[in-house]
């Protein structure tokens, strides 16, 4: 399936309007495609393998893809903010830092398509009222579910929280392997990538700083 979603990104744009239906339009504009028009996609890019979409084996293979593409990409759906509107203020008075490890997602590369597996390390020190943490959780998934580069999704788990909580810091590390260059184009698979984002008292106590680190490792 790799390969068909790999492809899906490039080749989108050269079909040609389904008889009797309504050109696609550009997402630009703020109007998605139809269902069948995706499908008709996928029948395209599996013809543009060499294959034929109307043997046995891959006649249902345009819905299946299209259904696992909702599924990848169903954060577009969410207000990660919202999320985080709930929250709780009888902590008595904690006020260290609340750290939630390995938090495993599935994104994929803006770039490529290509899948993006790793786990995020989530933390912030509270002022007066702490989330449930489940949420942070779904806060990982909401923004891994969408078309991503890791720096760009780092930024925005942590800027969400700080937006929304108004904490005394917040630190997010996330590690992930990228199928983009560990199954095809270098073929590096033992590679992984390792970002940070580090507000308020995590950017400003080095010593803080180090302790979530450690811990995250």
């Amino acid at each position: 399936m790799n390969g068909t979603v790999h492809a899906l990104q490039d080749h989108l744009h050269h079909l040609q309007p389904l008889q009797g239906a309504q050109p696609i339009h550009s997402l630009d504009r703020g109007i998605k495609p139809e269902r069948a028009e995706v499908e008709a996609a996928i029948r395209t890019i599996i013809r543009w393998t060499g294959d034929d979409p109307d043997r046995e084996g891959l006649i249902e293979t345009p819905a299946r893809v299209t259904r696992a593409l909702e599924e990848f990409f169903s954060g577009y759906g969410e207000d990660p903010a919202a999320i985080l509107q709930k929250s709780f203020e009888e902590i008595d008075g904690y006020d260290e830092m609340v750290i939630l490890r390995d938090v495993r997602f599935e994104s994929h590369c803006e770039h490529h398509i290509a899948p993006i597996v790793g786990s995020a390390t989530v933390a912030y020190v509270p002022r007066g009222r702490v989330v449930g943490i489940s949420k942070l959780a779904r806060l990982v998934q909401a923004f891994a579910r969408r078309l991503q580069i890791q720096e760009k999704m780092t930024a925005q788990i942590a800027n969400t929280i700080d937006t929304v909580l108004h904490p005394k810091g917040v630190g997010v590390v996330i590690k992930a392997v990228h199928h983009c260059m560990t199954t095809r184009g270098v073929h590096k698979p033992d590679s992984s990538l390792v970002t940070s984002r580090m507000l308020g008292c995590f950017r400003e106590d080095a010593e803080l700083r180090r302790q979530f680190l450690g811990m995250s490792a």
